[in-house]
C-alpha cells in the first residue's frame, strides 16, 4: 500500500465518523448520511461512503436530505461535503438540480505531525500565542471573516465559543504584530484517532509570504505531538497546499462543498 493509499484509508476510517462534527447540536441518520445541525441553524451533510448507491439511490438520498432540512424552517443554509474519491454516481447533477451551488474545491492534505514541527523564524515584531479569552476569540473570528470575504457577524465567534465550552481539546492560535492579529488557525485533536486537524488558517494579505503561516502551523504541530497525535489533516486552499507539500504532506483527495440557501 502506498503512503497516499494508507493515509486515505486512515482518513476514511478514522475521521469520517461522528468525530467529524464534534460541535453538532443534533445529528439525524438517513441511510449512510449524517444530517447535522450546527449552532445558528446551519445544516451539514456528510458520510463515510454512500453505501454503494447507484444513480437513482443517490438522488433518493439527496431528496431525503433536502426534505429533512426544508422541514426545519429555522435552517437557512446547508453544506453537502463531497469528496473526490467517493463512488457517487450522479451526485453533482442531483445536487445542482436541487439548488446546491458548488464552491471552490480544496485539497485533502495528510502528513506526519513530526514533519511540521520545525523551527520557523518569525519576522521582527511578530509573536505567536494560544488564545482562550472571549475578546481574543471574537477578534480572531472577525479577522478571519475579513480575510475569507465573509459578511462580518457574530455567528462564527459564537460557534467557536460554544465549541470551546465543550473542552474537547480544540486550540486557537494567532500571530500578532503591533497588537493586531495577522494570522490565525485552529488545532483540533480528534479523540480515539491518530489525527489532529489544522483548520481556519488565514493570513492578512499584506503579511503573506513571510513565513508566519508556516510558523503558526509548526506551533500547532508541536502541540499535536504533545497530545499524542502523529498525523495532521487539513482541507487546504491553493495558498496553503504548497506549504504542506514542502513538508512531505500528501494530497490524498479533494473536497468540494455544495451549499444550499433557503
Amino acid at each position: 500500500m502506498t503512503d497516499t493509499s494508507r493515509l486515505l484509508r486512515a482518513y476514511d476510517e478514522q475521521l469520517r465518523t461522528d468525530a467529524e462534527t464534534p460541535s453538532a447540536v443534533s445529528v439525524t441518520r438517513l441511510g449512510p448520511l449524517r444530517l447535522v445541525t450546527f449552532l445558528g441553524r446551519r445544516g451539514f451533510v456528510t458520510y463515510q461512503d454512500l453505501g454503494g448507491a447507484d444513480e437513482a439511490g443517490v438522488r433518493a438520498l439527496v431528496d431525503g436530505a433536502v426534505a429533512h432540512f426544508r422541514s426545519d424552517g429555522g435552517i437557512t443554509n446547508v453544506e453537502w461535503k463531497t469528496r473526490g474519491h467517493d463512488h457517487a454516481p450522479g451526485l453533482h447533477e442531483a445536487l445542482v438540480e436541487r439548488a446546491f451551488v458548488p464552491e471552490e474545491p480544496e485539497s485533502i492534505m495528510i502528513g506526519e505531525a513530526a514533519a511540521l514541527a520545525v523551527d520557523v523564524p518569525l519576522p521582527d515584531g511578530v509573536t505567536l500565542r494560544q488564545v482562550t479569552q472571549e475578546s481574543d476569540v471574537r477578534a480572531m473570528c472577525a479577522m478571519q471573516d475579513e480575510v475569507f470575504g465573509s459578511t462580518p457577524s457574530d455567528a462564527s465567534a459564537n460557534a467557536i465559543l460554544r465549541r470551546q465550552a465543550l473542552d474537547d481539546g480544540m486550540e486557537l492560535w494567532v500571530a500578532e504584530a503591533g497588537g493586531r492579529i495577522v494570522t490565525a488557525g485552529r488545532l483540533e485533536p480528534v479523540p480515539g484517532t491518530d489525527f489532529a486537524g489544522i483548520w481556519g488558517g488565514s493570513t492578512r494579505t499584506e503579511w503573506r509570504g513571510r513565513g508566519i503561516y508556516r510558523a503558526l502551523t509548526a506551533a500547532r504541530a508541536r502541540s499535536a505531538l504533545a497530545r499524542g497525535k502523529t498525523l495532521i489533516n487539513s482541507d487546504s486552499t491553493e495558498y496553503s497546499r504548497p506549504i504542506l507539500e514542502r513538508y512531505g504532506f500528501h494530497r490524498v483527495s479533494t473536497t468540494t462543498p455544495y451549499v444550499w440557501t433557503r
